[in-house]
């Protein structure tokens, strides 16, 4: 937080010493942030100039295979390193795959699109860009997001239309349900299967994780505490995880559960949904929303075990690995079949 100085007060020498320090920081910041995007441009036209060649030439298919070749070592001994021939590989499929009429981001560093580029489909290489874009993410967090399948895991609970959406304007939360993926995926823990875990001990690893469970929670969430206490006619209950979502203005309770959900947990939880409301809520607080997290859930009992209460209460599942790849895709292609059967 920049430190006011009162009009007429005369600056100490520390305060002279952090003025400089944040001018000199923030003008690094631009820097890296103008070398990223005249980079990125730099490696699009790269890009473009390579396959302009390519289209108005008539080389024959052998010499086509060389061109790259030939371009890194011309370019190398001309410039230095960044001309690798992997690299003008990445600038080639930058332009092909972000053409004129689709730039890439300049809210993006070339780093992210060498990720993003490995991706094959381009409405999952599009809601990575946008995901990454909304979300702040480092590229670290982007290959973890990649590698825990976060596209297919929210596309395959969607029909085509909200697949189309989620390309194209990445997961915007706009209410409860845009919270939530199945399965959540918390393999950061590094926990190997089928090594089985107390709830305390579940909960101990999240918070020495919490920099990763928050990013696998989504935008938004700010932790408030764990084991919360509740007390209620001198007896005391307490929530797993409380957090705060800054867009949905409301409480987010999380209880954990090593084994399947019952309804017993259901019961649990929409108590303390309602204290929380109740106690707990301020005003422009939205109502809080419940998660039970859990390894298992039985679909059937739990639609029974939730008539008629609060639409805020959600069980969801997780898992400690990554998920299977190969089963979401079919899942999505599912969706696709289903949704061309409808309109014939």
């Amino acid at each position: 937080m920049k430190k006011e100085i009162a009009k007429g007060q005369i600056p100490t020498y520390d305060d002279l010493v952090e003025r400089i320090s944040k001018n000199y920081t923030a003008a690094q910041a631009k820097v890296v942030n103008a070398v990223n995007t005249c980079l990125l441009e730099a490696y699009w036209q790269i890009g473009q100039h390579i396959i302009e060649y390519e289209q108005k030439g008539n080389e024959k298919a052998e010499y086509g295979r060389k061109l790259l070749k030939n371009l890194s070592k011309d370019l190398s001994l001309m410039h230095g390193k960044g001309f690798s021939i992997s690299n003008l590989q990445r600038m080639r499929l930058l332009y092909t795959y972000y053409p004129i009429h689709a730039k890439p981001s300049h809210k993006l560093g070339w780093s992210h699109y060498v990720e993003l580029l490995k991706i094959d489909d381009p409405l999952e290489r599009n809601f990575y860009e946008k995901q990454a874009i909304l979300e702040n993410w480092s590229v670290p967090e982007l290959i973890r997001q990649k590698k825990a399948s976060l596209f297919l895991r929210l596309a395959a609970s969607k029909d085509k239309e909200g697949i189309m959406k989620l390309s194209q304007k990445g997961q915007i939360v706009q209410q409860p349900i845009d919270l939530f993926r199945e399965p959540y995926i918390l393999d950061f823990l590094k926990i190997p299967e089928p090594h089985h875990l107390s709830e305390a001990d579940l909960e101990s690893r999240l918070l020495n994780n919490l920099q990763s469970f928050l990013l696998e929670l989504g935008k938004g969430f700010a932790f408030i505490g764990r084991q919360y206490r509740i007390t209620l006619g001198n007896r005391h209950h307490r929530v797993d995880l409380v957090f705060y979502h800054r867009i949905l203005k409301c409480f987010v309770l999380i209880d954990l559960k090593h084994k399947e959900a019952g309804y017993e947990d259901i019961g649990q939880m929409n108590m303390y949904l309602g204290y929380f409301e109740a106690e707990e809520n301020t005003a422009g607080d939205n109502p809080p929303i419940g998660i039970i997290l859990a390894r298992d859930k039985d679909e059937l009992l739990i639609e029974y075990a939730v008539h008629g209460m609060s639409a805020q209460l959600f069980v969801q599942k997780y898992q400690l690995y990554l998920p299977n790849e190969t089963e979401l895709r079919r899942e999505i292609e599912k969706v696709y079949e289903q949704t061309s059967d409808e309109s014939n």
